[in-house]
């Protein structure tokens, strides 16, 4: 039995000609809340209610910022503006000295090697050189 595999599951469907329901809804908003303002404020402060309205109201329909909509912008900077910040100060230690590097680098590193682990080692090498020859 064939079964399709969707593709484009990322691509929001176009339902208002090029825009989508939220692309939608986003400028009807902006617009209703742009006329509310015009019928009821006066026509100088109703200007200065209208531009950020419709600023935004453009901005969470079309606006992207590296490939994200610009709600999910809005919506981290609200939450970062309103939770709680803790500030941790820590003081970083000095570097060693050059003295010290010396002194460092002057021991070889070895790693040790236990009976346990020397048996292991060479039951692996028997094991493997066995198989090898067959």
């Amino acid at each position: 039995m064939k079964y399709q595999t969707p593709q484009f599951i990322d691509i929001e469907d176009r339902l208002f000609g090029p825009l989508t329901v939220k692309q939608f809804v986003y400028l009807v908003g902006g617009a209703g809340l742009s006329f509310i303002a015009y019928r009821f404020l006066t026509f100088f402060i109703a200007i200065l209610v209208i531009a950020p309205v419709v600023a935004l109201s453009l901005a969470l329909a079309f606006w992207k910022i590296n490939g994200k909509p610009f709600v999910f912008i809005l919506e981290s900077a609200i939450r970062y503006y309103f939770s709680e910040k803790l500030y941790l100060w820590r003081k970083i230690p000095n570097a060693p000295r050059a003295e010290n590097a010396t002194k460092i680098s002057d021991t070889p590193m070895m790693p040790k090697l236990t009976e346990g682990k020397l048996k292991d080692l060479t039951w692996t090498l028997d094991i493997s050189h066995t198989t090898t020859r067959k």
